[in-house]
């Protein structure tokens, strides 16, 4: 595929999509391309929200209640069931491809993005994020779950892992003096996706609902096409910088001891497999992830467990409230796993931006040592009954989930260079679907074993928090091994310049367009203030208006 595209590239006049013709000209303001990132990122997230489907397609055929199936249908006779409806946990594994899907194409496909540039991977992201999504809904319409598999669970997942790393070398490229805000600002999005995307699909779903159906083919359908325009407009709004590029006044730093983490040489993608730093980072990631998605997963149900009646004034536990009661706790819960969602997106901007000034090695050694002493201390503030505490622990603990997310392309890029840090962080990706298969497992079958044992439900999570310290552990020591990169790993002159004529890097965007063409022109042409307002605008919005929703619901826990 890669060498195919590469070759049309080539031959005769490049076309929109092609790399040569999105290289930026005198005058661009590189703030139009954080939106561009933004657009995609906000689309591609609502796969963190996509559990607000799974009670409406439970019910897909009984509509008020399910239509449970027999003991003799098992998960492969589910697949392509029509007489019955689906199981909740069966729902799930669509969440669990989004994931392993996302690690695995931005892995395999990470060099080729650096080849052909964000715009042609960004557009292919929105054919398969929104294609996935319209797939899925002729899945429902037919209940077929195989296609609700295959179309949002492996087209949509692929479609995630191209979209998540797009924008992040451009980024990088466009923001050198500030590397982890960039990556940040675009991470960010990912992270305010399900603040969008499910009180859309929400409304959406009463909008469509009928007493013969649940609504969710015409939300599908209706959010699809919806992300196809955001994510085909911030897919021609990539812009990448003429090679050399660097903002005004602004002078890189030589390696001294304040910055020795901060390479100017650039290691290829290829051999990073090989590169103990490599590992190192890939170990920090994954049990940063681990020991956060395990708690976002349980985040609800353990806050209602642990606290039961006293978080709506009842000195009694959960299992001896009546109806009523549950239903009160549940919307105090729902409160709470808001609010983890404010911090997580929140924490991706303050962490990034942060990790510019105190290093990336440094943030993530304050991740992990104030997230152990956070997750030490839950379940003291639990025995004591101070939510408050408790709640604020969960809050930092996710800021830095996200946080981790957000820095760790700017942690790439200080280590093996930005030639090909898009490449190289699709590889990392890898640990993120580990992350997301060990962290839950962990946190839910010591949960089972320690109900097992016989303990209360308000006890159970305890020894889970110090198997999560545990884990904060091995990622620090991880951490303090990452050392600057021998001289070996890196690319050669002559390497380097091979790759970036394989990657059609010009000099001046010039040389790839005709002085009279009205291409060039435009290239050439200063971006104006208007439209410069209206792209953040565009992105802004929406992510507004989803932290407006997000408030109103974590209010009610207070």
């Amino acid at each position: 595929m890669t060498t195919a595209m590469d070759a049309g590239s080539a031959g005769g006049s490049a076309g929109l999509l092609d790399k040569e013709n999105i290289v930026a000209g005198p005058g661009f303001n590189r703030w139009l391309v954080p939106p561009a990132a933004l657009a995609i990122h906000l689309c591609i997230g609502m796969a963190y929200g996509f559990s607000v489907f799974w009670l409406p397609l439970s019910k897909a055929l009984g509509i008020k209640e399910s239509i449970k199936c027999g003991p003799e249908i098992g998960f492969f006779q589910e697949l392509f069931v029509t007489n019955c409806d689906w199981k909740i946990s069966t729902l799930g594994w669509m969440y669990t491809l989004f994931f392993v899907f996302l690690g695995l194409s931005a892995s395999i496909w990470g060099g080729w993005l650096e080849r052909v540039g964000p715009r042609k991977v960004g557009v292919v992201s929105a054919c398969c994020w929104c294609g996935g999504m319209l797939f899925s809904a002729l899945g429902v319409h037919l209940h077929q779950f195989w296609m609700m598999l295959l179309g949002s669970g492996v087209i949509g997942g692929i479609g995630l892992g191209l979209g998540y790393i797009s924008p992040v070398s451009t980024l990088i490229k466009w923001f050198p003096d500030h590397r982890g805000m960039a990556a940040g600002m675009a991470i960010m999005g990912f992270g305010g996706g399900a603040l969008i995307g499910s009180p859309l699909a929400n409304d959406l779903m009463k909008k469509f609902a009928t007493e013969t159906d649940v609504g969710v083919v015409p939300t599908f359908v209706v959010m699809g096409l919806i992300y196809f325009v955001f994510m085909i407009c911030g897919a021609f709004g990539y812009r990448i910088p003429e090679t050399g590029w660097k903002p005004a006044g602004w002078t890189p730093k030589p390696a001294q001891a304040n910055n020795a983490m901060i390479t100017q040489n650039h290691v290829h993608v290829s051999r990073v497999w090989g590169i103990p730093q490599f590992w190192l980072i890939w170990m920090v990631l994954c049990m940063n992830v681990s020991a956060g998605i395990g708690v976002i997963g349980i985040a609800s149900p353990m806050l209602q467990e642990v606290f039961g009646g006293n978080l709506i004034g009842v000195a009694k536990k959960i299992g001896e409230l009546d109806k009523a009661q549950l239903t009160a706790i549940a919307g105090v819960a729902a409160g709470f796993t808001a609010l983890l969602g404010l911090f997580n997106i929140g924490g991706r901007f303050f962490w990034a931006s942060i990790s510019d000034k105190l290093g990336r090695k440094v943030t993530y050694a304050i991740f992990f040592v104030l997230g152990a002493l956070l997750y030490f201390s839950v379940p003291s503030s639990a025995t004591a009954g101070n939510k408050f505490l408790f709640v604020g622990a969960f809050c930092l603990i996710l800021s830095m989930y996200g946080g981790g997310f957000a820095t760790v392309p700017a942690y790439l890029a200080d280590i093996f260079g930005t030639q090909m840090v898009g490449a190289i962080h699709g590889r990392l990706l890898t640990a993120w679907a580990t992350a997301g298969i060990l962290g839950p497992v962990v946190v839910n079958y010591m949960r089972d074993y320690q109900l097992g044992l016989g303990l209360p439900k308000d006890q159970v999570y305890n020894q889970t928090m110090y198997i999560l310290v545990g884990m904060l552990v091995v990622g620090f020591i991880c951490n303090l091994l990452v050392r600057p990169l021998d001289p070996k790993w890196f690319m050669t002159p002559e390497q380097l310049a091979e790759e970036k004529r394989l990657a059609h890097e010009k000099v001046k965007a010039s040389e790839v367009h005709t002085s009279g063409s009205s291409m060039a022109a435009a290239q050439a042409t200063p971006s104006s203030p208007i439209v410069l307002v209206l792209a953040w605008a565009a992105v802004g919005i929406p992510l507004a208006w989803g932290i407006y929703r997000a408030c109103i619901t974590a209010g009610k826990f207070f």
